[in-house]
């Protein structure tokens, strides 16, 4: 029978063992391993049954097993112990604590999805897995972060395979009240509400639970309540599902809703009010707007009040391709915003204009986020340093007089969390050579750029610590086989073939991860007899684990899962290649230390980054990469592998496939399986273990999540700090007032005349040239532009290669017409052919770069023309 009403019966906890609810309720459990292996220790198998949820598991223990262990005395002790650890981790100072000057009391990190545990399962993929990351990694360091997302009824979907190989989605609803969080509840006890306006009088209500990540409070708004109707209740219920409206609607609750829910936080606890606002991706743009209109509450005007959010907004651009952008229709963004809807006090036509695609090729009906997410922040990245330049390069258009490499968006590149993704025995085998302390600290990112200590590891234990991780993988693969056939529809009697199935000696490849198209996850299949070849070899076969999901809407993905999955159904190979269904958190943390080689194939340069890699690096697991996102920054011939790649603006995207996945062959039969079978003289594979060895010891210190948090406080929320705070309402109003006067201004802004003391093409390295440039600025001051020499090598068409800029001062004031020269020494520091040019941009002391408005004056093309090349 069906029960018609479902809830939660939580348990009673004897006193003594009190401490285990906020052990449970905190998610430093997920990557502490002393905490989980006390709570495994309260009841294994029901530990097992429960997924590793301390909360599932604690709703399952019998009241009598409870009793037992409050009387047990070595129990409580281990509790105490652990219940001080984490008392100290969330008081203490750590990393943050400890640096110069005034760092930002607060920062408030706004993503769609966020990957913590398997136990919270609100995350779709590398997006989400990274946002958890950082917030681990932030509470790791001391960072005062504070999380907000949105709570999915659904999750995203959970993957399953049909008996020919087709992707099944299912939508398992969760429960709250089952999942480590609390609702953040009003002083009287009722809970917390955030209230958004919608057009027709409608308004759309958000309660908000709280998920404690180790010092990090995670805000999760979930609009299933009672106040909203059918269709308000829905808007959070799966993550990247829905149509346009829908999503309209999440991304609305997510940056206006965040930014509501942030200041009930603090109100509510006492918490810091963030200084710095980060907007992971362009999903949660509209928070800038949120800000806008609080600082016009207070009496600001629309320019003064962008000025001031801009100064302390940070951007993270994570897409590579103008597609994976979000975009909305202008209309419907205009229906939702204005006097009959949201923020009716701000002009809808303002809240337009920060997203219209206002470049060569934009679309200008479309609203498209990212391009207000850049607008809205004085400070944007990509993250990694390839996608930094594809990010200059796609969003130049918005920076128009400017080369790529001047457009303002800097490069993080990625991390990953080491406690959330090496296996156990890895932290022991460190810990046994260095000490627990000091094997958490070097993981935690707060360390040195190396870790030396690993050259002393003999060659025997990493051997044998890779071969225990392979045995592990192989187990949980043949588990997990056997549930999916199952789920397919087969069997017990069909089955048997499964104990057979991967080898704890064999070579193992990785290759997990989503499944759009520019992945490529069929590659290894361009030539079937060829890489069966290499799964069949007598002497070095390879073994190869398969995951991954495809979009719901995505049947082209779809399509090339079946295609793998048909080809690993096939008796011949089926025990040599696997595909693993529902790829997540759980399946991860088995995948990545078990393989020994981790397999990255995307066309280049469409991987903004892929954190996969990154985290199999620090099990000891070798890259055989493309070089695109951050292997392309990091690649060295002495922990792993590059695909040469064939992307020639000419190659036809078949011939491109076929060139690739040649030399992904070549490279597996010629160099990775002989160095891997290849043996030395005490029997062990010396020059793999040797690769293995430079993986963690250069490699392992760089991938680090801590690293990356780090260069965003030094790099990123110090800097914005410091401009919030000089923001305040007057410099707000000059900022704005001076923008608007050097707009009107700059269509008279000339380079009238240059000269200079060469007198002849050429000139040898080293010599100084004076520079004499008469200017005229349309009624603005020496104090409003700087005049810059750019100078540098040139190429067959005059155009400046690796440019310098030095600025000019002027010489006197201006003449009768109201023009102003301009001088200034050049020196020619590189041989060959060498040019330069004069220009003039706008600058004042509150500009985070002199391109941020976009602006810039050069000679005109018949100065140019009198010019010529100046050195040849």
């Amino acid at each position: 029978m069906k029960a018609i009403r479902r809830f939660t019966v939580r348990p009673v906890l004897p006193e003594p063992l009190r401490p285990l609810s906020d052990l449970a309720r905190n998610l430093r459990w997920s990557w502490h391993t002393e905490t989980r292996d006390l709570f495994q220790s309260v009841d294994p198998e029901r530990w097992a049954a429960s997924g590793g949820d301390p909360v599932r598991l604690l709703g399952t223990v019998p009241p009598e097993r409870l009793a037992e262990l409050a009387g047990d005395r070595r129990f409580l002790r281990r509790l105490t112990t652990v219940a001080d650890d984490l008392h100290d981790y969330a008081t203490g100072d750590r990393w943050y604590q400890g640096q110069a000057g005034e760092p930002p009391a607060a920062v408030a990190y706004f993503s769609p999805e966020f990957g913590i545990t398997a136990a919270l399962p609100q995350y779709s993929g590398g997006l989400g897995i990274l946002a958890g990351d950082h917030l681990k990694a932030a509470s790791d360091l001391g960072v005062p972060l504070i999380g907000v997302g949105l709570l999915y009824r659904h999750g995203y979907f959970r993957q399953t395979l049909s008996r020919d190989g087709w992707q099944q989605e299912h939508y398992p609803v969760l429960d709250p009240n089952e999942l480590p969080l609390a609702l953040l509840k009003e002083a009287d006890d009722t809970p917390a509400r955030v209230t958004l306006a919608l057009p027709g009088g409608k308004a759309l209500h958000a309660r908000i639970w709280l998920a404690q990540v180790g010092r990090v409070p995670l805000l999760l708004l979930d609009s299933d309540v009672e106040e909203n109707d059918l269709g308000e209740r829905g808007v959070t219920d799966r993550l990247y599902g829905g149509g346009s409206e829908h999503r309209l609607l999440q991304e609305m609750l997510l940056g206006i809703g965040g930014v509501r829910a942030v200041r009930t936080y603090c109100r509510l606890t006492g918490h810091a009010e963030p200084e710095v606002f980060h907007t992971n991706e362009g999903h949660a743009g509209f928070l800038g707007l949120e800000r806008i209109a609080e600082l016009c509450d207070r009496g600001l005007d629309f320019d003064p009040a962008l000025e001031a959010v801009r100064a302390g907004t940070v951007f993270t651009t994570h897409t590579p391709v103008p597609a994976g952008i979000d975009r909305f229709d202008r209309e419907l963004v205009a229906r939702h915003f204005g006097p009959d809807a949201e923020l009716p006090r701000i002009d809808v036509e303002r809240i337009l204009r920060l997203g219209v695609e206002s470049y060569p090729g934009g679309e200008p009906g479309l609203f498209n986020m990212a391009v207000m997410g850049l607008r809205l922040a004085q400070r944007a990245n990509g993250v990694s340093l390839l996608h930094g330049n594809v990010s200059r390069e796609m969003f130049s258009g918005l920076w128009p007089g400017f080369d790529p490499d001047e457009v303002p968006i800097t490069s993080v590149t990625n991390g990953v969390h080491a406690p959330t993704w090496i296996a156990p025995e890895v932290f022991r085998l460190g810990a046994r050579q260095i000490g627990a302390q000091r094997t958490e600290d070097a993981f935690a990112g707060a360390g040195s750029g190396r870790w030396d200590a690993v050259a002393d590891i003999p060659d025997q234990d990493i051997w044998e610590l890779r071969r225990t991780l392979r045995e592990q993988l192989v187990a949980e693969v043949r588990e997990r086989l056997r549930v999916s056939w199952r789920q397919r529809g087969a069997g017990t009697a069909e089955l048997g073939w499964i104990d057979g199935v991967l080898d704890p000696d064999v070579l193992t490849i990785g290759f997990a991860r989503r499944v759009p198209s520019y992945k490529r996850l069929t590659l290894m299949l361009r030539d079937r007899d060829r890489l069966t070849d290499l799964l069949l070899h007598p002497e070095r076969p390879v073994q190869i684990v398969v995951a991954g999901k495809a979009h719901p809407a995505d049947d082209g993905g779809k399509r090339l899962i079946q295609e793998l999955v048909r080809f690993a159904d096939d008796p011949r190979v089926r025990h040599r290649i696997v595909f693993l269904p529902d790829y997540g958190m759980g399946m991860a943390q088995k995948l990545y230390p078990g393989c020994d080689i981790w397999l990255n194939n995307p066309l280049r340069p469409l991987e903004a980054c892929g954190t996969s890699g990154m985290k199999a690096a620090l099990n000891g697991c070798l890259n055989l990469s493309v070089l695109d996102g951050w292997w392309d920054e990091w690649f060295q011939p002495d922990f792993g592998w590059a695909v040469p790649t064939a992307d020639g603006a000419g190659t036809d995207p078949d011939r491109r496939d076929d060139i690739e996945a040649a030399a992904l062959y070549d490279l597996l039969e010629q160099r990775v399986t002989p160095r891997f079978y290849e043996r030395g003289p005490g029997g062990l594979p010396d020059r793999w273990i040797e690769m293995v060895r430079q993986t963690l010891t250069l490699l392992g210190p760089k991938v680090l999540a801590g690293r990356m948090v780090r260069e965003y406080v030094e790099r990123l929320y110090a800097p914005a700090a410091l401009a919030h705070r000089s923001m305040d309402p007057d410099a707000a109003r000059e900022l704005a007032g001076w923008k608007h006067r050097v707009r009107s201004a700059w269509p008279h802004v000339t380079v009238d005349h240059v000269e200079t003391s060469a007198a002849t093409a050429t000139a040898e390295l080293g010599a100084t040239l004076t520079l004499r440039v008469r200017v005229g600025l349309g009624g603005l001051g020496p104090d409003d532009v700087e005049v810059q020499a750019v100078s540098g090598r040139v190429d067959a068409e005059d155009r400046i290669a690796d440019a310098g800029a030095v600025p000019l001062k002027p010489a006197g004031g201006s003449d009768v017409e109201g023009r102003w020269v301009y001088e200034g020494p050049l020196t020619l520091d590189r041989t060959g052919p060498y040019g330069y040019t004069v220009r003039i941009l706008p600058a004042h002391r509150l500009l985070a770069s002199n391109a941020e408005l976009g602006l810039v004056a050069v000679p005109s093309q018949e100065l140019v023309e009198a010019a010529g090349v100046l050195m040849r």
